[in-house]
Parts: C-alpha cells; sequence; structure tokens
C-alpha cells in the first residue's frame, strides 16, 4: 500500500510540474522515470511504478490548460484551447476557464472509465478491420478538418510541409542526443510547431487583472458538452497517429470554440481525459502504447486494468484540487508583463530542447518554429500541423516504410 501511495504523490508532482512547464510533456517525464527504473522499481515494485506514471499522465492532463490560459503557451493538446480559454484570460475570467475545464476533466473520467472497461472486450474483435482502415480514416477525418476551412489550401499546404518534416525528423532521429533517457523528437517538433510560434508573436501588454464571481455556465451545460468531448477522445485514442490536438478539433465540430467558449473548454477537457483512460484499455487489451506513459509500462509487469483505473480515478480527485489551487492564484498574476514573461520561457524551450536532443534538435526545432509561424502569419487553424505524426502514420498503414 506504501509503494503505491507514494507512487501517487510522486506522479502527481511530476505532472504538475510537466503540466505547469510550457514544453515539458508528460510523455518526457515518463521517459525519465523509465530511465530510472533500475533504482525506483525495486522501491516501488510493479503497482507503485504503475501509480507513477498513471498519476504523472492524468494530473499532467488537468494541469496542461493553465499554461495555454494564462501565457497563451499550449502544447499538441491545448492548441484549440489558447483562443476561448486565454481570451477569457484577457477579460479578466482566466480563473473561470481553468475552472470549466477541470470540470469538463473530471467528468471525462466519470464517463469514460466505464466505456475503457467495455472497449476490453469490443477492441480486440475490431481492431484488425481498424488496423487496415487506419490510413483511409485518418485521410478521411484531416480531410473534413482541411475541407471545413475557409483556407483550404493553405491548411492543405500546412498538412503536407508539416508531415515531410515529421518523416525527416523520425528517419533520422538517431542524430538527436538523448539526455538522462528523456530526449525525444516530438518534443522540438512539437515546441516549434505549438510553442514557441505564440510566444513570438504574442502581443506586448500587462495581463488584465484577474477576478472571479462564480461561473457563466450551468451543470446540465457542462454535462452536456462533455458528451461530444469523450466521444471525440475515446475515437483518437483509439486510433493510431491522432492526438488530442485531433480530438479537440473534432469537439469544434459539435461546439465552435471562436463562439461557445465555456462550451468547449469543457469539451476540450472532457475529450484530452477521455483519451488518457482509453490509452490504459488499448494497451491492456491489445498492448498497443498510444503515448509515452504507455511504451514506459512495457518495460515491466503491468497492473491488473481495474488497479490501473482506480488509480486514474483517484488522481484525478487530486489533480482536480490541484487545479483549482491554481486557478485561485490568477489574481497574483494582473499587471504581470506579459512579453518579458514570453520571452522568458522562449528562452527556456530552447533551452531544454539543446540540453535533451542536442543540435539535430535544435535544426528540428528551427525548422518546425518556421512552419508554425504560418498559421500565426495568416490567422489559419494549426490542427494541420498534427501531419507531423499523422503522414508517417498513413505511409505506414499502406505499407510504406518512411521511418
Amino acid at each position: 500500500m506504501i509503494p503505491v501511495l507514494t507512487g501517487i504523490i510522486g506522479g502527481m508532482v511530476c505532472g504538475t510540474i510537466s503540466g505547469l512547464t510550457p514544453g515539458i510533456h508528460a510523455n518526457m517525464i515518463a521517459a525519465f522515470l523509465l530511465g530510472f527504473s533500475p533504482i525506483i522499481l525495486p522501491y516501488l515494485g510493479p503497482e507503485g511504478m504503475a501509480a507513477i506514471l498513471i498519476a504523472t499522465l492524468i494530473t499532467h492532463s488537468f494541469l496542461e490548460i493553465i499554461p495555454a490560459t494564462f501565457l497563451g503557451v499550449p502544447d499538441d493538446g491545448t492548441a484549440l484551447s489558447v483562443l476561448p480559454a486565454h481570451s477569457l484570460t484577457m477579460d479578466g475570467k482566466g480563473e473561470e476557464a481553468v475552472r470549466i475545464s477541470a470540470l469538463g476533466c473530471l467528468w471525462g473520467v466519470i464517463f469514460a472509465i466505464p466505456l475503457a472497461l467495455g472497449a476490453l472486450w469490443f477492441i480486440p474483435l475490431l481492431q484488425t478491420p481498424i488496423d487496415i482502415l487506419t490510413g483511409s480514416l485518418l485521410i478521411l477525418i484531416m480531410g473534413i478538418v482541411i475541407v471545413r476551412s475557409e483556407s483550404t489550401g493553405w491548411l492543405c499546404a500546412l498538412f503536407l510541409v508539416s508531415g515531410l518534416l515529421g518523416m525527416f525528423a523520425f528517419r533520422f532521429d538517431y542524430l538527436s542526443w538523448n539526455t538522462l533517457g528523456a530526449g525525444n523528437i516530438l518534443m522540438p517538433l512539437l515546441t516549434g510547431l505549438f510553442g514557441l510560434p505564440f510566444l513570438l508573436t504574442a502581443s506586448e501588454g500587462r495581463i488584465p487583472r484577474q477576478h472571479y464571481s462564480g461561473m457563466e455556465i450551468s451543470t446540465h451545460t457542462i454535462i452536456r458538452s462533455t458528451l461530444p468531448g469523450t466521444f471525440a477522445g475515446l475515437v483518437v485514442g483509439w486510433l493510431p497517429g491522432l492526438s488530442t490536438a485531433s480530438a479537440n478539433t473534432l469537439v469544434s465540430g459539435f461546439i465552435p470554440y471562436d463562439e461557445g467558449r465555456r462550451n468547449y473548454l469543457t469539451a476540450m477537457g472532457a475529450s484530452t481525459l477521455a483519451n488518457a483512460i482509453i490509452g490504459i484499455a488499448v494497451f491492456i487489451a491489445i498492448g498497443r502504447m498510444r503515448n509515452g506513459v504507455m511504451t514506459a509500462f512495457s518495460g515491466f509487469d503491468t497492473p491488473p486494468v481495474l488497479f490501473l483505473l482506480t488509480i486514474a480515478a483517484i488522481v484525478a480527485l487530486g489533480a482536480y484540487g490541484i487545479t483549482l489551487g491554481c486557478a485561485g492564484l490568477a489574481q497574483s498574476l494582473s499587471g504581470l508583463n506579459s512579453s518579458h514573461l514570453n520571452t522568458g520561457v522562449a528562452v527556456s524551450l530552447i533551452i531544454i530542447c539543446g540540453i535533451l536532443t542536442g543540435l539535430f534538435g535544435l535544426i528540428i526545432l528551427i525548422l518546425a518554429t518556421a512552419i508554425g509561424m504560418i498559421p500565426e502569419l495568416l490567422v489559419i487553424s494549426r490542427v494541420p500541423c498534427m501531419g507531423v505524426v499523422t503522414i508517417p502514420v498513413i505511409l505506414y498503414s499502406f505499407g510504406i516504410r518512411v521511418i
């Protein structure tokens, strides 16, 4: 019992750090922990090790909305949330935005856990035809995203160029460093595509005075908004090659993120956590690793699925409390010089990428940032930037090896 509690607490600490730090992903923390597993595993055992990994993933998924809300700095999973969340911050309602997202996350866990248990039965039955159709399904989903936009040509070009960069980066990944077992070429790719462009183009000024006077959304609306979010998270969490950003794109088909800001944030939170929960079921059912945390599970004996989902539920409650606590500090950000803050975060991200991935990682970071600047300059969606992962997966599903 003590090793499990230690793992939960340790994972929540790791998830809090990664969730609040722009550019640091739960996958990177998981890789770091796996690198030190020969030291950690004898003390925590498989159950404690599983607890620390699950707690890191769930806590990170709750807290990653905070940098997107107050700093306008997302990772790939919160890219589309920047517009509604950060705009609420500019209205002085950043705390409300975080609280709404946290509620969506919590309801996403409540809905996703029983669905994940059911998925243990039907995923093995349907996986073979899904594998055959994966490439076609990915093309269909991204095609719908691109065609629905007002800048179809630019988004198509952005999707293809991002895919070319992904193929190049994954093909020569061996040229990057692997500092302390934590280096991963995805870090400079995602930081360049989804992080630095926001920092480099963010408007100067000070964060408006923040105040919280309750949530302007009813409980009924919150629950109703979590349903499409949970569905999108489950679908994307099952299909390879798509990310939380893709789930949020599907959500935007039901709830426009530039109109129903609060509804969209609720649905986005649900999709993020549903994605994480279904990833556990997919790993247990067919051994597929949908994120870095599940990859780390392959390094030791995996505990039963009920144990993993129970840990996820317990951690979700704790992470919800931590998120609300962080949201309550919003007033302390009032009047903060955002330009100085953005510069500091940007420099930190570049240094971290250099330390963890070396010269090749910095080259990838530069190329990814150049591509990531296109949506900022043209004011178009950056979702097609996920072609960096999706296109290599599509080609692989068609038997074309590019990695």
